[in-house]
């Protein structure tokens, strides 16, 4: 059956073409520093945005209208995994990501919620065999049922604790039956609402106690991927322990997990964590815990997650600068954790909004590869901290100095001097890069 019947194969027409169904600036073939721009940006389709959402919000009831809404339970998720191979085959993504619960639906019973799952896995495989698109990970949904009223991993009641790691363990058995690049914790629920009836110490004790035991039945079946850590600060609890990329990383520290796990860093939790996108994705950078990207974009005048498709040029250059110097995503990839508006109710906004956001990280990739060939910010920065690469400030990087030493060179200083941040100069130089690009 043919799901999106209006639409063809999407193919690069170039920034001249008219034509709405087709990228302007995305050129998978295209080599960017020896690798195509598919191997470097590695796009993912989510599945639970794209194929099961409704476009509900807490004012309204859903407006999306799916060719596969007829479908109910069994047979809507069979449907779903039809339609889901067909955009995938159209847009020539790479990769896909899911939750258990977006592909099967839960059961009466964790029995009969496995034996859907495998159904559809066996259906995934299956279409798999035709398809390139490949699973980048896979994740357990741990936040919708009302057992995660608690908390999963943190919840106060052990037959939850025991109810998820069940799940999680199913979903690393089907991460490695369907091949997945990576695996996905996303921990909506493990955090609290208020200090009063919470046993922080413990909670988070037993979250390093589920991520262990994840690590341990990893290794047991043979699946060597990647780990990742998801951080968002708040919604759906008042405080979630994986907060930002720096909280995360404390508490991976803390217990013994840094070997295992990277970040899955989502653009849209960074805004609602306070920071900008890049700023997560420098700290994770610089400590060596950059795993993979959920790629969308926030809206600043609103304090929730909308989960936008990016299309501010500005966020994905500078996005694409922290990738590239991460000498790009390794098994990770540039997943759309992205929604239609829900105003964009019709089943070809789905292929807009894709190309829109594959449009506008292929201008981020090709604006900041030039930037760092230019070497435009690292000649800046260099000159700026260049009191370090000598004298007293190179004694300091080097640990060969003292606060008797510092006071006495402070005593025979005459005058201190600062030079200019040139922020505003930086900025423009940006802009300008951005610019030549988009007019090329």
């Amino acid at each position: 059956m043919t799901f999106f019947e209006n639409v063809n194969r999407i193919n690069y027409e170039g920034p001249s073409s008219k034509n709405p169904l087709s990228f302007k600036y995305y050129n998978p073939e295209e080599v960017i520093n020896g690798q195509t721009m598919e191997e470097i940006l590695r796009f993912s389709v989510a599945y639970w945005h794209t194929f099961t959402a409704d476009g509900s919000d807490p004012f309204g009831v859903g407006t999306m209208v799916r060719p596969w809404d007829g479908y109910k339970g069994m047979d809507l998720a069979k449907a779903r995994v039809e339609a889901a191979f067909e955009l995938f085959n159209k847009l020539n993504v790479p990769f896909f990501c899911f939750h258990d619960a977006d592909i099967a639906p839960e059961g009466s019973t964790l029995k009969e919620t496995y034996n859907n799952i495998d159904t559809i896995v066996g259906m995934i495989k299956d279409y798999m065999k035709t398809s390139k698109t490949k699973l980048l990970w896979n994740t357990a949904n741990m936040f919708t049922n009302p057992r995660y009223v608690h908390g999963a991993a943190t919840s106060c009641n052990a037959d939850v604790f025991a109810h998820s790691a069940a799940k999680v363990k199913k979903g690393l058995e089907v991460a490695k039956e369907l091949g997945a690049e990576n695996y996905v914790f996303w921990g909506g629920r493990e955090g609290y609402e208020t200090l009063l009836n919470t046993d922080m110490k413990l909670e988070q004790d037993n979250l390093a106690r589920f991520f262990h035991m994840a690590v341990d039945y990893a290794n047991e079946i043979g699946l060597n991927v990647p780990f990742l850590i998801e951080p968002k600060p708040k919604e759906p609890t008042k405080h979630q322990y994986d907060f930002d990329v720096a909280t995360g990383l404390a508490f991976l520290q803390k217990y013994d997990l840094t070997k295992y796990f990277k970040f899955n860093i989502e653009a849209n939790h960074a805004t609602l964590a306070g920071h900008t996108f890049e700023h997560e994705l420098r700290v994770a950078r610089i400590n060596g815990m950059l795993g993979s990207v959920d790629a969308n974009q926030g809206d600043v005048l609103l304090g929730w997650d909308t989960d936008e498709f990016p299309t501010d040029l500005y966020s994905t250059t500078l996005a694409m600068y922290e990738i590239l110097k991460n000498g790009g995503l390794g098994k990770g990839g540039l997943n759309f954790d992205a929604k239609v508006r829900r105003g964009s109710f019709e089943p070809e906004d789905l292929f807009h909004a894709h190309i829109a956001g594959m449009d506008s990280f292929a201008i981020g990739l090709k604006v900041a590869n030039k930037l760092i060939e230019d070497k435009v910010l690292d000649d800046f920065i260099t000159e700026r901290y260049s009191s370090y690469t000598q004298g007293i400030g190179l004694d300091i990087v080097e640990g060969k100095t003292n606060f008797k030493e510092l006071e006495a060179y402070a005593l025979g200083l005459t005058e201190i001097k600062n030079y200019s941040g040139r922020q505003e100069r930086l900025k423009a130089l940006v802009n300008q890069y951005l610019l030549e690009t988009i007019s090329k």
